[in-house]
């Protein structure tokens, strides 16, 4: 196949659309990766708190899920090239995984607030990148994402906070 077919037609000079690509795509493989180390937890998840934090966790991964295609979307609507593999996604990866055969509940939360609050970190940075390279589009669409990581950050904080003599 001819590597032109796939050069999406864009105003963002190559130099551009290389660092924008670059950036995002960091990001596609460590939303991938953070996703299925929240689906483990979901999965693997134990103790009084089972119910809240299995449903927390599922919501928090169809929530990072849903990300990745939108930023995949914007890396090939600016004429990038994105992930094409687990392969691709294990070399970029920031987010580590996690394969200990057991995690208490309140390690889990603790992990995943330090992965999100990293992730958002990751995103301000692409931000920043796709600032210089005049690229409104999709500094907007990090702009969602997040708030949406900020919030799950949020989430995790507060679950995993243990209650004063008043019950709060």
């Amino acid at each position: 196949m001819d590597q032109a077919m796939l050069e999406t037609p864009t105003d963002l000079g190559p130099d551009a659309v290389q660092a924008v690509s670059d950036a995002i795509n960091g990001l596609v493989a460590d939303a991938f990766a953070l996703y299925v180390k929240t689906k483990n937890f979901h999965w693997h998840v134990s103790g009084p708190h089972f119910r809240d934090y299995h449903l927390l966790l599922d919501e928090h991964a169809a929530q990072i899920f849903a990300s990745t295609d939108p930023l995949a979307e914007r890396v090939r609507k600016i004429g990038g090239k994105t992930l094409r593999s687990i392969g691709h996604i294990a070399r970029l990866q920031r987010v580590q995984d996690n394969d200990a055969e057991f995690v208490s509940a309140a390690d889990m939360l603790r992990e995943l607030l330090a992965d999100n609050k990293a992730m958002a970190a990751a995103m301000r940075q692409a931000h920043d990148v796709c600032d210089e390279q005049n690229d409104v589009a999709t500094a907007s669409l990090l702009e969602e994402l997040i708030d949406e990581t900020e919030r799950r950050t949020w989430f995790l904080f507060e679950a995993s906070r243990t209650a004063d003599e008043s019950g709060h």
